[in-house]
């Protein structure tokens, strides 16, 4: 009888995580707007690395993987997380080891994104965490431009920019303001090398939005219209 249940209780489906990339894009805004308006400093350094750990972990946590499979990369990623942030607020890791860790963190996030997006678009078409997927990888494109401009500034040997003293959190607002083609004028690339990256970064940000956000976003409305179309015959029609 113990191994008839054992047996039972083996042959029981996998219950998968619910995708919750709402929480995620929740999480990434707030990590860019913190990294605008925060002063630089060790402690706003611990809550970006805290903000974008909880990101990539509420992404793996709830995945379409195995249940052991998603508690083990949970546990992984925001135990790392939480080492990093920890030695951060103690003053122990540098700037730069924190750089390294909030990009590598942010670069994860739409790696472990995408496949669970296709994922779902196969299985249930474009619903809303689909379309938080594909907004958050956008999110993420803005922060990955930015971090991409920090590291040139700082090893190449001429300024990066036109304008002097450039912080962290005014390279991302530069980086967003190109990556929408916005386009303010207040902080401006003096390199040729910083006019090719600006323009590359125009052109994804085009790109991806007429392309990826425009079908996504296309498909649910679409969906949602005929859904109600549904509804409504049903309800005229009982029979039908």
């Amino acid at each position: 009888m113990a191994s008839a249940a054992v047996i039972a209780k083996n042959r029981r489906p996998t219950v998968k995580g619910q995708h919750r990339y709402g929480v995620v894009f929740a999480l990434v805004l707030v990590l860019v707007l913190f990294g605008i308006t925060a002063p630089a400093g060790n402690w706003s350094r611990a809550v970006d690395v805290a903000l974008a750990g909880a990101a990539l972990t509420v992404t793996v946590a709830t995945s379409r993987a195995g249940h052991e499979v998603r508690r083990i990369r949970a546990i992984f990623v925001g135990g790392f997380a939480a080492i990093v942030v920890v030695g951060l607020a103690a003053g122990v890791l540098g700037v730069d080891l924190a750089f390294a860790v909030i990009a590598l963190l942010v670069a994860l996030i739409p790696v472990a994104l995408a496949g669970g997006v296709l994922r779902l678009i196969r299985e249930r078409g474009v619903t809303f965490e689909v379309v938080a997927g594909a907004l958050t990888i956008y999110l993420v494109v803005g922060i990955l431009f930015a971090a991409i401009i920090a590291f040139v500034a700082d090893v190449q040997t001429g300024a990066y920019f036109h304008e002097s003293n450039v912080t962290t959190g005014e390279m991302i607002y530069y980086s967003f303001t190109v990556l929408t083609t916005t386009g303010f004028g207040d902080y401006t690339a003096a390199t040729s090398f910083g006019h090719a990256l600006a323009v590359l970064e125009m052109l994804t940000g085009q790109l991806y939005l007429v392309t990826v956000i425009g079908l996504v976003v296309g498909n649910y409305a679409g969906r949602r219209v005929s859904s109600r179309a549904d509804d409504g015959r049903t309800e005229a029609d009982p029979a039908a």
